[in-house]
């Protein structure tokens, strides 16, 4: 009798076991967060003449360690390194050795907002980012100002058992698409 209660059991201390596996924060890792290679064949062929390596990231602010409980936060240096790769792999940042601080341009961003529900099956984030793009060569002229509050929604079969990494999917692919945004809109205007 006591080993049939105890192999009763059994199950449902492996789903308590799975549940709290599910409860540890899950942070927003960079190479989820930068434009992927496709994203960036398609993007780099359409970047402005006056715009290969001219960019500089200069701050990146407003971001949040993950908690070690609950939730997916994004860092500043998660930010910066995909913001960074992102450029880096469009061409728009200088490259060659000892050219480093020498782009026209510097980036700010800034993480105005996350938006995450508490608990869901399928998770929609909404991330607000600001971007600034000031001209060195005009007093730090504001060439580009923004702020792009972008969405994604992670479903339930991405990762059914753990509601942190379905908000990490939703908030790194948010990002990437912010980035994305701001991108292509760069690709529009005029620059000398």
């Amino acid at each position: 009798m006591k080993t049939a209660a105890c192999r009763s059991a059994l199950p449902l201390l492996a789903l308590l076991s799975l549940l709290t596996l599910g409860g540890c924060g899950t942070p927003a890792d960079a190479p989820g967060m930068r434009l992927d290679a496709a994203e960036t064949l398609q993007l780099r062929s359409w970047v402005p003449q006056g715009l290969k390596a001219q960019v500089l990231l200069a701050s990146v602010s407003g971001g949040q360690p993950t908690g070690m409980f609950w939730g997916s936060k994004i860092s500043n240096p998660a930010l910066r390194e995909a913001v960074d790769e992102s450029l880096r792999g469009l061409g728009l940042v200088p490259s060659a050795p000892g050219t480093a601080g020498t782009g026209r341009y510097r980036l700010n961003v800034k993480l105005v907002e996350i938006e995450q529900p508490m608990v869901g099956l399928d998770i929609k984030v909404a991330v607000t980012l600001e971007y600034s793009l000031l001209d060195t060569e005009s007093e730090d002229r504001v060439a580009y100002q923004r702020r792009l509050r972008t969405l994604h929604t992670a479903n339930f079969s991405e990762a059914m058992l753990d509601p942190n990494a379905r908000t990490r999917i939703a908030s790194e692919a948010a990002v990437r698409k912010s980035v994305n945004a701001m991108v292509r809109e760069w690709m529009v205007m005029s620059w000398h």
